[in-house]
């Protein structure tokens, strides 16, 4: 697993071994950020963004090395935060970030209540647990941690849809690549 562009370019990020933690492939990453920079590579510089389920931290990492200005990990999992905080040392990165060790839905009411607006959140729980996508993008689709202008991606199966509208939340694109697909929503 690499950092695919910006600063930070083709540097290794570690993972855990065994099944509980399924990183970003570096390839639907890839995708991810084509799409959400268009062609405008300095298109991320100055934004916030919320990685939820946050696991290795690869997708707020790839943020900052895009010139993300800030990025909110957050991961229930002592095992996931202590990894974050090893790639992100192995980077030299001593600022633009803030690790919350929780679960994801006591996160974006602790950000929200701290005031925080994330221009993209990205959300990709274990792939088993289908409920927790629903429960998380509605409390997204309530929360003002998503900006009214921000997007908000949720990383799933290809077999599994979580849905397209959660209140305020309106699925506006997905996107499949291998098993994996990835559903864009912005409020309403």
């Amino acid at each position: 697993m690499r950092v695919i562009s910006g600063k930070y370019r083709s540097r290794r990020l570690k993972s855990l071994p065994g099944t509980d933690l399924r990183p970003t492939a570096d390839r639907l990453r890839e995708t991810l950020f084509d799409v959400l920079t268009a062609g405008n590579p300095s298109a991320l510089e100055g934004t916030v963004w919320l990685d939820l389920y946050a696991g290795t931290g690869a997708v707020g990492i790839e943020a900052l090395s895009r010139g993300a200005r800030m990025v909110y990990f957050v991961d229930v999992s002592s095992r996931a935060v202590e990894l974050i905080k090893k790639n992100l040392s192995s980077l030299r990165e001593e600022t633009g970030f803030k690790i919350l060790q929780q679960d994801a839905l006591h996160g974006i009411r602790e950000l929200d209540v701290a005031g925080v607006e994330a221009n993209f959140v990205f959300l990709d729980p274990p792939y088993r647990l289908e409920e927790v996508y629903r429960q998380t993008l509605s409390a997204l689709s309530e929360s003002r941690v998503a900006r009214a202008d921000g997007i908000v991606i949720a990383e799933h199966t290809k077999r599994f849809d979580p849905g397209a509208v959660f209140g305020s939340l309106r699925r506006y694109r997905k996107l499949e690549q291998g098993d994996a697909a990835l559903s864009f929503y912005r409020k309403s």
